[in-house]
This record gives structure tokens, sequence and C-alpha cells, in this order.
């Protein structure tokens, strides 16, 4: 029988979502826990009453969405901030992501959960497999300030409070180096890790 679950994760700009558009085309279905937060934190959204009462008013922006950057901000300046916005924001990613991978009944769900190393058993528990998409540091920087123009400086802060490499991968099942190979050789490992798993096999 094929899989029903695959966690994947990876620091910012190893490729991660490169990869699971990748595994989507493989018939995988997606649940991707970010897309999550970002809608449960938007305005009007499911997380913005808590999130108000657990910060006050001064967290959200203009628009009515929490403002990432004061976030962060917040939770450098103060050591249980990230504490209680993670108590307000997983269990209800967790629910939605639950609710949504129903909706790929038949077959593999991916999860694409950027914390997963450091949700501890959480997220382990809740997949067959984890899937890890690694490269150098330096890669990863480069690729940030690329895609968004951050300093380089900036990437390397957010990196730095992501799980080290080497405790990404010691949950994983499989990793996927995606250093300095083309977007079609990334493409192969892809699809010799989707045949050797049976994705979406009954």
């Amino acid at each position: 029988m094929g899989l029903r679950s695959i966690g994947l994760t990876g620091g910012i700009g190893s490729g991660k979502s490169t990869v699971a558009a990748l595994l989507v085309a493989h018939g995988a279905h997606l649940v991707d826990t970010d897309a999550i937060a970002r809608e449960i934190s938007a305005p009007g959204g499911l997380a913005i009453p808590a999130l108000m009462a657990a910060f006050g008013p001064g967290v959200l922006g203009a628009d009515g969405a929490l403002d990432r950057e004061r976030m962060r901000a917040l939770a450098f300046g103060d050591a249980t901030a990230k504490t209680r916005l993670e108590a307000v924001l997983h269990p209800l990613i967790g629910a939605e992501a639950a609710r949504r991978a129903a909706l790929g009944a038949g077959r593999t769900v991916l999860f694409d959960v950027p914390l997963l190393a450091e949700g501890g058993a959480r997220w382990r528990q809740r997949v067959q497999r984890v899937l890890v998409i690694d490269c150098d540091e330096a890669t990863q920087v480069a690729r940030v300030v690329a895609r968004s123009g951050w300093s380089a400086r900036a990437a390397q802060a957010v990196i730095d409070r992501q799980a080290p490499r080497a405790q990404r991968r010691a949950i994983a099942d499989a990793v996927i180096f995606n250093e300095a190979i083309t977007r079609e050789q990334l493409a192969d490992e892809v699809h010799a890790l989707a045949a050797l798993w049976e994705l979406g096999s009954p």
C-alpha cells in the first residue's frame, strides 16, 4: 500500500516549495501549514480575536491583519511572546490542516510544515514519512536575497531562528540535498522518491 501521509520540511531558501509542487504533480494532496497560518491571521481571520487578547491591538496592522514584522520584533524582545503566539496559532493550524487533509481522501497527503523539526513529536506522529530538503546555509541566504530582496543579514537572522540543519536531518526518513543541482536533476530525485514511496498507490 502506498503512503497516506508525508511531512515535508526544510529551512528557508532550501527549495521546499519547489519540491512540494513536484510532489503534487505526482498526485500528492498538499496541505500547506504556512498558508493556513497566513489565512487565519489575515483580516477577519480565525486567529485575530485570540491574537488581540494575547498581545493587544498593537500587533495588528492598519488592515487588521497580524503585523508579522511587529510580531517578529516583539518575539525578539520578549522571551514568552513566541510561546504565546504558538499557543494561539498551533491549535487552529492543526485543526484546519486536519480538515484539509480529509479532502485528499485516496491520495497521499503532503503536509508542508516549515517548522516540523521545531514541533517535536506533534507532527512526527502525524505523518508516516518525513522528507527534508537540505542545502548549505550560504545557499539559503543567497536564494532568499535573490527572491525577496532581503538583506543577507535579515535572511541569516531567520535561518538562525530555525532548527539547525542537523536537527532536521535527524528526523528525516529521506533527505534531498538541493545544492548545485539543476531543476531537472531535482525533479529526477523527487520522481525516484515518489516511485520508491509509491505515492498515490492504493
